[in-house]
């Protein structure tokens, strides 16, 4: 399984990256043939036009929404524009996983009419328990954040990665970085501010998950172009000793 990372600006994009998109693939061999499966955890501001700098987006599988706040699904309109009108012919339905409303939250956001919405071209469904993409097993565990949110648990292989989405500190992060090889954690606050309670966490409550979660790596994401983000790595690196960094738009991991 490899994560590349597409944007990690948190809430709006940055002049270094587009807000939050995270590509991840596995590789199926059957015989001398491989098959690399392709899924987008969010879908930001700004993401699609980086995709594609890493891989053509026609040939992605399969999105998932950890929530639905425009800095984590608004590119999902211009995928729908590149998927429906396509010069080659519009091209098959690829399944959208996401909260409550997922399919309408979409369709208003391009400014559809009431009715198909965007199901012609993606086949949204409502998290409501594990399922399977091609070789990913997915878990989406219900995090606190202001809106329904999820983190991920994506599982390819012996390599689970967990991905936070937004959220604060809560039993569900808890459970999203468990025993993962890789735990992709927002880090949006600063400890030494006032910060309102259940938005996001802070530098110093990311590493503390991941080492009450025995995370195998911690990569800090979803941090504002406001912050400094070394600083709010520093603050990661008092909380866990294993090993940590920030993410970075273009980097890859093999897990």
């Amino acid at each position: 399984m490899r994560l590349t990372i597409i944007g990690c600006s948190g809430s709006y994009p940055g002049p270094d990256s587009p807000a939050s998109c995270y590509l991840v693939e596995a590789d199926v061999h059957d015989g001398d043939e491989v098959r690399t499966w392709r899924i987008l955890l969010d879908l930001g501001n700004g993401s699609l036009g980086v995709l594609q700098q890493h891989v053509d987006a026609l040939e992605v599988d399969a999105v998932l929404f950890s929530h639905l706040h425009p800095d984590h699904c608004s590119d999902l309109c211009g995928f729908y524009v590149l998927r429906k009108y396509h010069p080659s012919g519009q091209q098959p339905r690829i399944p959208v996983y996401g909260p409550t409303g997922v399919a309408a939250r979409m369709r208003d956001a391009y400014g559809l009419p009431d009715g198909d919405g965007m199901s012609d071209v993606f086949a949204f469904t409502e998290y409501a328990g594990p399922f399977t993409v091609g070789p990913f097993s997915i878990v989406p565990i219900p995090v606190e954040h202001p809106v329904e949110a999820y983190g991920l648990r994506i599982t390819a292989g012996r390599s689970t990665l967990g991905y936070s989405g937004d959220t604060a500190a809560c039993d569900g992060v808890d459970k999203v970085a468990a025993d993962v090889r890789l735990f992709l954690c927002e880090a949006s606050f600063r400890d030494v501010d006032d910060n309102p309670p259940g938005i996001h966490l802070t530098g110093v409550e990311a590493g503390a998950t991941a080492a009450r979660a025995r995370s195998g790596r911690l990569v800090v994401t979803h941090v504002p172009p406001w912050f400094d983000r070394d600083a709010i790595l520093a603050e990661a690196r008092t909380s866990f000793s294993g090993p940590v960094e920030l993410a970075v738009s273009g980097a890859t991991y093999e897990l």
